[in-house]
């Protein structure tokens, strides 16, 4: 159809940005000098209620002026719709990705690609919002501490809310398992979300995290030295746990600190009186900053080539939110002035262990560090100066502090003594050469370590995480979250779902399988 006027051409445009901002339009000030533009008003007049004015259950939704719209709305929720790798998704996870194409936005939500002959498969996924953790200055405006000053994080888009989806879908490579509960399995993991600003000052970034909460083990007869075995409790240390609180404390169920019945992070905590009841350990999911849209994207492989590796849990006590006298007690670190007291940029296995020569371990500008280099033929070549550990090795150092209470040193009640002599201990089982430190070498999952014939115990699979947080990092030199594990600079979280049977989540193939 045509537009026989400039006026009208005008007045058609101003119609459609009224459309597009859902501004309250009244209809007297909408005039046509001809026939055929009425015709054109009326035609957009349906289009465009079509467009914005129709509910899509579960994903329309546009910002409210004075911020703009996407105006490819229709288009981009469509083509994400259609898409190879988001046609076979649970519904629920469908409907999150399309409500963030619809959203204005950089990119859409990251197309998976196929790093084998067959389709990745997606087994699990986390929905993210900011309502499951105490609202804090990045989520929240605070009466007298953050309400005359921007946010600075949430809020984008005139007050849309914050929201995310990660997908985690497993490759299914020649010669490697098909079940992502095989720590040899390997894993992608797809995060995006919207709104999030783009962080600019002191070299922030966000990080995301897989979140495992520790769980009571089986029980077990003990070693000749009376040590628990690995991945499980002795009677004596089952009968201590069982009469904590309220009697949460038995195998298979997730432990708690307190003993009583669960209590997941929540929007009615109050730091540091009333905080999760959990033991976390995090798995670092990369790190990323935000496009010019607000939108955030990552992509991350979760697989024991360095990745399924956790941060030196000894950074716990100086972060500012770990409670480093007794289990239970309120966080402390901070009251204390010992945040960055001790810093990990040196590997070694902590205060109660080996401290390495920075010469030797520290990021030499002939040779840098370089973590990835994890993998090869000559294992002289392979990195030998890890700060982190791998997954499951964290686990067992947290069973020795918060578990072990008859089998590891039962005279020391200090949690944070406590934590420093496990992880001596029980990284000082893999490492072979006693330099404190899990080499690529010595953490390798088909090397043999502590009367193990291999290093699968020392891996924790993807289906073990059943929680997922984004933090607002900040350039501290610590490799652990920002106050952890407390949850005061998390700015999204969500809940596991499982995908069971999974199914085919990519579509064309990546230029390099790796």
């Amino acid at each position: 159809m045509n537009v026989t006027s400039r006026s009208d051409a005008f007045k058609v445009t101003r119609f459609t940005k009224y459309c597009q901002r859902r501004e309250p339009i009244d209809m007297r000030k909408v005039t046509c000098v001809t026939p055929n533009a009425c015709a054109v008003l009326l035609a957009l007049t349906l289009a465009m209620l079509t467009a914005v004015f129709v509910p899509h259950p579960g994903y329309a939704e546009q910002p409210p002026p004075p911020c703009h719209p996407n105006p490819n709305a229709p288009a981009d929720r469509a083509a994400v719709a259609s898409r190879g790798d988001v046609v076979n998704l649970p519904q629920p996870l469908k409907d999150r990705l399309i409500q963030l194409a619809d959203r204005p936005h950089t990119y859409l939500p990251m197309q998976t690609f196929a790093e084998a002959d067959g389709p990745s498969q997606l087994f699990q996924y986390y929905l993210l919002d900011t309502t499951g953790f105490e609202p804090n200055v990045f989520t929240a405006i605070l009466p007298r501490v953050n309400d005359q000053v921007q946010l600075t994080v949430t809020g984008g888009n005139c007050g849309l809310p914050t929201i995310g989806a990660v997908r985690v879908a497993l490759e299914p490579k020649p010669g490697l398992p098909t079940d992502p509960n095989d720590p040899r399995a390997f894993n992608d993991v797809f995060t995006d979300i919207s709104p999030l600003f783009v962080i600019n000052n002191e070299s922030g970034w966000y990080e995301g995290w897989m979140i495992h909460d520790i769980t009571v083990p089986p029980v077990a007869a003990a070693r000749p030295d009376g040590h628990a075995q690995f991945g499980t409790i002795t009677q004596r240390d089952a009968e201590i746990l069982k009469k904590m609180g309220t009697g949460n404390n038995v195998p298979g169920h997730i432990f708690t600190v307190d003993g009583q019945t669960l209590h997941f992070p929540s929007a009615s905590d109050h730091f540091p009186h009333r905080q999760t009841n959990v033991v976390p350990i995090h798995v670092s999911m990369g790190t990323y900053n935000a496009m010019q849209q607000s939108d955030a994207h990552s992509y991350w492989e979760f697989n024991y080539l360095g990745t399924n590796w956790v941060h030196p849990l000894y950074e716990l006590p100086f972060t500012g939110g770990f409670p480093d006298r007794s289990a239970g007690q309120a966080p402390d670190a901070f009251q204390d002035g010992e945040i960055g007291k001790l810093q990990s940029i040196v590997p070694g296995s902590g205060p109660a262990g080996i401290q390495n020569d920075p010469r030797v371990f520290g990021d030499n500008p002939n040779l840098p560090r370089d973590p990835d280099k994890f993998d090869g033929d000559d294992d002289k070549q392979r990195e030998f100066r890890f700060r982190n550990i791998p997954s499951g090795l964290a686990n067992e150092i947290y069973l020795d502090v918060y578990e072990r209470l008859a089998s590891f040193e039962p005279q020391v009640k200090n949690l944070q003594k406590r934590l420093f002599d496990a992880y001596a201990a029980e990284v000082a089982r893999v490492d072979s050469n006693g330099d404190g430190v899990i080499s690529a070498v010595e953490g390798d999952i088909d090397t043999s370590s502590d009367g193990f014939p291999d290093n699968a115990r020392l891996f924790l699979p993807p289906t073990a995480f059943n929680r997922f947080a984004v933090t607002r990092e900040i350039n501290d030199g610590l490799l652990a979250p920002r106050f952890a594990p407390s949850q005061r600079a998390w700015v999204l979280s969500g809940f596991r779902v499982p995908v069971d049977p999974a199914v085919s989540a990519s579509a064309g193939r990546d230029g390099d399988d790796r």
